[in-house]
């Protein structure tokens, strides 16, 4: 146990981030992908294509991937190495599902986060202070457990105002973490109705975005996310804590700097 927390701060350097907006992920996270489709056939494109098991990735004209779909499973880049690249880039996050759609084309380290897509009253509102409550709807507690890191001592999101709170009474908006099972649904509307307007809804994780692997699953029960829009979309399978910090800032107004120009190391678990 000893050795593997050495190991862990020889790659990552020291274990306290100090300027979260200047955070270099290790290589090994799988990040923002880039894609191209020089020299990929028709059918070595449906082949691409029919290795996503919730069918991400599109071929015709160019490669497209959708992040609120994508496993982050790394299988198209493992088979596909020419037309599929991971990088480490975290900011990942959206104010539009169309946001997360990366097209060929894209520039590794681009990051096209829509400001102009935020309800004004966000930043207004909460730019200092964003209490939320997080519902787990179904979930399997990865993303569960990556948010509560974004509140540790190693991220500390607590220093721009974010917190997590335990009623929706006393909060100014909600996370969704799963994909909705039909045994959550009405429970997650109650927790929506109890918080007062105005309100932020983010959907973190593919599972809350688009139902993931469970999204035919009679279990599932989507219609909350068909009657209101969330605010933000924060893909990830799990979704890493930069990925949430990074998105949640934007959102309520802040501009974070680039992953190139990280002075510190975060976890890429």
């Amino acid at each position: 146990m000893l050795l593997t927390s050495i190991k862990v701060l020889m790659q990552h350097g020291t274990q306290y981030i100090r300027h979260l907006d200047r955070v270099k992920l290790c290589d090994e996270f799988r990040g923002r992908p880039v894609l191209r489709s020089a020299g990929l056939t028709a059918a070595a494109g449906a082949e691409l294509c029919r290795l996503c098991p919730t069918g991400a990735i599109s071929f015709g004209p160019g490669l497209t991937l959708d992040m609120g779909k994508c496993l982050f499973c790394g299988e198209c880049a493992v088979r596909f190495p020419e037309q599929v690249r991971f990088t480490n880039d975290y900011r990942l996050a959206s104010p539009t599902r169309e946001g997360l759609d990366v097209t060929e084309g894209q520039a590794a380290g681009e990051w096209n986060f829509d400001y102009s897509a935020v309800r004004p009253e966000i930043g207004r509102m909460f730019r200092r202070s964003l209490h939320l409550r997080e519902v787990s709807a179904g979930g399997d507690n990865s993303c569960e457990m990556e948010l509560g890191a974004a509140g540790n001592v190693n991220f500390d999101m607590g220093r721009y105002g974010i917190e997590f709170t335990a009623s929706p009474r006393h909060a100014d908006g909600v996370v969704v973490t799963g994909p909705v099972t039909a045994n959550m649904a009405r429970e997650l509307e109650s927790t929506w109705q109890a918080v007062l307007e105005p309100k932020v809804l983010i959907a973190v994780g593919g599972d809350a975005i688009s139902g993931g692997l469970f999204a035919d699953s009679p279990a599932v029960n989507r219609e909350f996310f068909e009657v209101h829009k969330p605010d933000l979309y924060v893909p990830g399978n799990p979704a890493h804590p930069m990925t949430f910090i990074t998105g949640v800032l934007a959102l309520i107004g802040h501009r974070t700097g680039t992953p190139a120009a990280a002075e510190d190391r975060g976890t890429g678990e």
